[in-house]
């Protein structure tokens, strides 16, 4: 039996994914602390329906942990790790910028080390679209530079990315980083732009909208992406020779190491999205039209070719489908 360790295993993208690797029949070391970041009672229902598979492992501990990682890989011996635990969210780094670096930085740290110690055969591991900062040409694409992010939250991410290729040249470790772009879908996170939308036209509030409406994202259904991150386990990056790596692949010269973006190849305007939102529930929304939030970026759009190079699979699901889904989820989760 395969055995993966899986961090932030009950949140909202790490839920998904243990699930999936569950159903085909792999042993699951959930690793999640539980953070009071938003709503626990979600996490527990999240991860009460894993908990329901033999062989799934629940551990409540922070990555950062001194020495946890270390001896979960050293009593597990994962062949694959698929780590999701992150402190989130653009705004809220702002405000408390030191739990991204204990979360992010040093969580990430106390990973590369338990790798470094006791070596899986793959290791995939999350960053963000956040990560292209200021860049303005699009769609992004994994070979372009990246070197201007605008909030701490993705300066963590952009970090660990650069920590991650290090120990890959070092120590031959294999590691795929992950760029997602705005996931979104049932079980999601309440900080999050369709959450708190769905939850204020329902109950009658007006809804802030940013840049007064003038942002688009490439929204990415959260079932897209656990599709493409279980497909990227088997993508497994080997170190070239003498550094040859093809045209339009972001493969590391000198490591085993490999970013690829997790997309919907679509660029949404917000307020088609709203308005997607708006059809789903049948109620318009009153809108406050709000200036541009610091660290916040006008636009991210995917270039997803990479992950159809390297998988074959090209997320596909519609803005329109993926909110009715939330929305139908949300008003059963709390009979609204």
């Amino acid at each position: 039996m395969t055995t993966a360790l899986v961090t932030g295993a009950a949140g909202f993208i790490g839920s998904f994914v243990c699930a999936k690797l569950l159903e085909e029949g792999w042993r699951v070391i959930g690793l999640d602390c539980m953070s009071d970041y938003y709503d626990v009672t979600l996490k527990q229902r999240r991860e009460a329906s894993l908990k329901a598979y033999e062989s799934y492992r629940s551990v409540h501990d922070k990555v950062e942990t001194p020495g946890l990682l270390m001896r979960l890989f050293e009593e597990e011996k994962p062949d694959v790790v698929i780590h999701l635990a992150a402190q989130a969210g653009v705004r809220y780094s702002i405000e408390n910028p030191r739990s991204y670096l204990e979360s992010n930085i040093i969580g990430t740290f106390e990973l590369l080390e338990a790798a470094r110690a006791h070596p899986p055969k793959h290791m995939l591991m999350a960053s963000t679209s956040s990560a292209y900062g200021a860049n303005e040409q699009m769609p992004y694409c994994e070979t372009d530079k990246a070197d201007h992010q605008m909030s701490f939250y993705a300066a963590t991410k952009k970090s660990t990315e650069s920590m991650a290729h290090s120990y890959a040249h070092l120590f031959d470790l294999p590691i795929t980083m992950f760029r997602f772009f705005t996931v979104y879908g049932p079980w999601g996170r309440p900080d999050m732009a369709l959450f708190k939308f769905t939850k204020a036209i329902l109950e009658g509030d007006p809804i802030d909208v940013y840049n007064h409406g003038n942002m688009s994202r490439d929204f990415t259904y959260v079932e897209d992406l656990v599709q493409a991150i279980r497909l990227l386990v088997d993508a497994v990056p080997v170190r070239p020779q003498q550094g040859q790596v093809n045209d339009g692949d972001s493969l590391s010269p000198v490591a085993p190491f490999r970013v690829v973006n997790i997309g919907n190849s679509d660029a949404v305007q917000l307020t088609d999205f709203i308005a997607a939102i708006e059809a789903a529930i049948g109620q318009k929304a009153e809108r406050n039209l709000m200036p541009m939030q610091p660290g916040d970026v006008p636009a991210t759009w995917a270039d997803a070719r990479l992950l159809e190079t390297l998988t074959g699979y090209k997320p596909q699901t519609s803005v329109t489908e993926g909110v009715a889904n939330f929305v139908r989820w949300y008003r059963q989760y709390y009979a609204a």
